[in-house]
């Protein structure tokens, strides 16, 4: 995140966030609203400029927190669909180094902004593609991060599906950690299934899940604020915490450890998780101070992370 920062700080520093205020007041409105556009959010580059200062960060730190649940694939080429600033891209560049990258976006203004903050960081092919023109070349890694919200329920059908064709080894989809957010991954998920991906995150299994109707998945990454996010957000915190929930599939098996869903809770000589577990209930695991190491990995756990660890052996009844 160091170099996105240092890069979005080269190209944003002389921009008056009073200029940029108005543009974010509407992005918020839009993307809170969870209605389909019927044009794109983005209409000029005070509007891509707008994004990349107030959401381009939290993108980065959700997309990186998804794709650190995938397991080793090694990637040597990724496809961002509807990527825009290409804050995926520089996620998967973190995580996996440097790889193969082609953004696809259809506002000619947020690809020309990446570009710039992406100038002798980043490498990657930026082209202006929409919904509807050919598909788009196959890579070993695709990634759709906060599009499907923009979308209707056919082209995000359509989407998932040119996504999926195009994966050669794993597809990421993150939404808002939102309820509305998780039905649509719910719904990518059982598409996913049905066309033979393995889903390998958050889920621990391939069966319903096991929150739907009664709560929502989502989980949550830490953001750094900028001076200029401060302001333009009228915030007074250093950090936020982006709440993003996601689907990671690929075409192979996976392991079944269960996902801790929520902040585990703390008591003297006591933690409680609420667990995934891969017959998909979802409930606490307590873990206590008698149980030595195992207890001391508890202490560690983090929401999101996978229990119990490849370590302690199996889950007990």
């Amino acid at each position: 995140m160091s170099d996105l920062r240092t890069a979005l700080d080269a190209v944003l520093a002389d921009v008056p966030p009073a200029r940029l205020a108005d543009s974010v007041r509407r992005l918020i409105a839009d993307y809170r609203g969870g209605r389909p556009a019927e044009e794109p959010l983005l209409r000029n580059m005070v509007d891509a400029t707008a994004y990349a200062a107030y959401r381009m960060p939290a993108t980065h730190a959700a997309v990186t927190a998804a794709l650190r649940h995938l397991p080793p694939i090694g990637p040597r080429s990724l496809l961002d669909l509807g990527g825009g600033t290409g804050a995926a891209a520089w996620a998967v560049a973190d995580v996996f180094g440097t790889v193969g990258t082609t953004i696809l976006d259809q506002v000619p203004e947020a690809l020309k902004l990446g570009q710039r903050i992406a100038k002798g960081r980043l490498e990657a092919d930026w082209r202006q593609w929409r919904l509807g023109d050919e598909a788009p070349d196959e890579a070993d890694l695709v990634t759709v991060s906060y599009v499907l919200t923009e979308l209707t329920e056919e082209d995000q059908r359509s989407l998932v599906g040119l996504a999926a064709g195009a994966a050669r080894q794993a597809l990421v989809v993150v939404e808002p950690g939102t309820p509305q957010g998780y039905r649509r991954i719910l719904t990518v998920r059982d598409q996913l299934l049905a066309a033979g991906w393995t889903v390998a995150a958050p889920c621990p299994h391939q069966l319903a899940c096991g929150m739907r109707g009664r709560d929502w998945c989502h989980f949550s990454a830490r953001v750094n604020r900028s001076a200029l996010h401060r302001r333009l957000k009228d915030a007074q915190l250093g950090h936020e915490d982006e709440k993003f929930s996601f689907v990671a599939a690929t075409r192979t098996p996976s392991g079944t450890e269960g996902r801790i869903v929520r902040h585990p809770t703390f008591r003297k000589g006591l933690v409680t998780m609420q667990v995934c577990r891969e017959d998909t209930v979802v409930g606490p695991v307590l873990v206590s101070k008698r149980e030595g190491s195992r207890y001391k990995a508890a202490r560690d756990a983090e929401w999101g992370d996978r229990w119990p660890p490849h370590s302690s052996g199996s889950e007990p009844d």
